[in-house]
């Protein structure tokens, strides 16, 4: 077949009508005898945008190359612009995966698809088209590292342990001990003699010694220092502990976006603990916030409300840091976690699961309420079980007396000896125990004798049951022996710590009880990611 040739004054090149493919030379390798001709159907979009410039520079309205464009134009595109290259390469990138869908094509050892390429999802297409052809990129992955998980739990057991050494503090009475709140500089301990005898000279000074411990001694007065103190560097070390892993967690993007702000809400958490702390201490400290003549004492509402905080911040801790776990694990077998979410989900155990809360709250306002009898001694009154005096309750005159109102109508009368009489105190504290007691046994029973939550309930939730009754048992017996031996310093440090342990418990019971609504999300989409996009009939 004859071939058509158009020069140009610097490239030559030519239309082979048996072949789709442009050729060009330069002058001097046209003198040369050269010629260097493209086969290459595969190329990519550079070189043909190469070529193409080329044929440009001699299309001109004169030529007859036009009417041979045009009867090529089919076969030129077919061949052009299809990269048969770049289809036999596998879809590494994630953008690229998510365009192509999750059916990514597999190479043979000879490079030739084993099955056809995926279509590509016009949806995720589109979008990115309208966000100027960049991917949107996440800040924070979708689920967090275990370690994050493994940090938190450790943190919770901490602030565990530095409640109930705060209950041996308050029990020996050495808070009133420090009298100044310096967190940088209070760090270190007196370390002579003359630093001993300053502070020493600063506690004299306050209503404590002069009222309670005239008679103390240097030697006695560093063993409650060093008491405070040690609960106070604790407090210290909870929160650098904290502080600096939760940046380097969130730094590296090692926690999700949900997840980063729950750390720094419990961070500010921490930091209001302490204030919160010194706060506490500041009202023990002057004779203006307390009754002249009482026995000195920290303000039974700034007490239970540090003791309430620090509950708070050991909860999150303990929450977040099973979640974690939590999400791996359903993450791992979703198929499995999507049908117990749905168990879960049925009518059947909502009762259960709404109980479940119920029974949280209670536990966290009882654990309130001993606070309360914390503050105002209230254990070393009516030191009986079940009856207070003479009967189940002490007299009306003694427990809504006129004593502690502050106003001369007398209608603060109520919710005053509710929160500042010794008496009505343990009495509410007594009717709320015995509620939270009864409230989990009734539950219990309603899981053994109720023949749909018998048969419904999960195994897991059944355990967490169990051991809810368990804790709340041992919790009773702790507070009546408590109360009977005039609260012994091993018992009552117990029985604090037998308060967070039951609401520890709790806790855990309603991770297996509640469904993870973002656990559930997660899954969900997953799989709708995880199924191939197939090109329509």
């Amino acid at each position: 077949m004859a071939r058509r040739r158009f020069k140009s004054s610097k490239w030559g090149c030519y239309w082979d009508p048996s072949d789709v493919a442009f050729s060009s030379y330069g002058a001097a390798e046209r003198r040369n005898g050269y010629r260097r001709r493209d086969r290459d159907h595969s190329s990519t979009s550079a070189a043909v945008l190469k070529h193409l410039r080329a044929v440009s520079m001699i299309m001109t309205p004169a030529t007859p190359m036009f009417g041979i464009l045009r009867r090529a134009a089919p076969r030129l595109t077919r061949n052009f612009f299809t990269c048969h290259h770049a289809s036999n390469i596998p879809a590494t990138s994630k953008t690229t995966r998510r365009l192509l869908g999750s059916s990514a094509t597999s190479r043979s050892g000879d490079g030739i698809l084993s099955k056809p390429p995926a279509v590509f999802d016009l949806t995720n297409l589109s979008s990115s088209l309208k966000s100027g052809g960049k991917t949107r990129v996440k800040l924070f992955p979708e689920t967090s590292n275990k370690s994050v998980a493994y940090w938190l739990l450790g943190s919770a057991a901490s602030v565990f342990g530095i409640v109930v050494f705060g209950g041996l503090t308050r029990l020996t009475e050495s808070g009133l001990s420090i009298t100044e709140w310096r967190p940088v500089t209070g760090s270190l301990p007196p370390r002579d003699a003359a630093d001993w005898d300053a502070e020493f000279a600063k506690y004299r000074s306050s209503p404590e010694f002069k009222l309670l411990n005239p008679h103390m001694t240097l030697d006695e007065f560093k063993s409650i220092y060093y008491m405070e103190w040690t609960h106070r560097i604790w407090g210290r070390l909870v929160g650098i502990t904290f502080l600096l892993p939760a940046a380097y967690f969130i730094a590296r993007r090692k926690v999700s976006a949900p997840m980063a702000g729950k750390i720094v809400g419990i961070a500010g958490l921490i930091g209001f603990q302490g204030f919160l702390g010194w706060w506490m201490v500041k009202s023990g400290l002057k004779d203006d916030l307390f009754a002249p003549g009482s026995h000195p004492r920290v303000s039974q509402y700034r007490l239970t409300a540090h003791l309430g905080t620090a509950f708070l911040c050991y909860t999150a801790m303990l929450w977040n840091g099973l979640s974690i776990l939590r999400e791996h694990k359903f993450l791992a077998n979703p198929q499995t976690a999507l049908r117990l979410f749905d168990h879960l989900k049925s009518p059947g155990l909502r009762v259960f699961r709404r109980s479940v809360g119920a029974l949280a709250v209670l536990v966290f306002c009882t654990a309130m309420s001993g606070g309360l009898v914390a503050g105002l001694d209230a254990g070393l009154i009516y030191n009986e079980f079940p009856y207070m005096g003479t009967g189940l309750t002490p007299p009306k005159s003694e427990l809504f007396s006129d004593f502690y109102s502050h106003t001369p109508d007398k209608s603060d009368i109520w919710w005053r000896n509710a929160l500042e009489n010794p008496s009505l105190v343990q009495l509410d504290h007594r009717i709320l125990a015995t509620t939270t007691f009864t409230s989990v046994m009734g539950l219990w029973a309603y899981t053994k004798l109720s023949p749909t939550l018998k048969k419904m309930l999960p195994g897991a939730c059944r355990k967490g049951m169990h051991g809810v009754v368990g804790f709340v048992c041992l919790q009773v017996a702790l507070g009546i022996s408590t109360l009977l031996y005039l609260v012994p310093l091993p018992l009552a440090s117990a029985h604090q710590a037998g308060s967070l342990a039951l609401l520890s418990s709790v806790i855990i019971l309603g991770g297996r009880t509640w469904v993870p609504r973002r656990a559930a999300r997660l899954i969900q989409q997953r799989l709708a990611h995880s199924r191939p996009v197939l090109p329509k009939r």
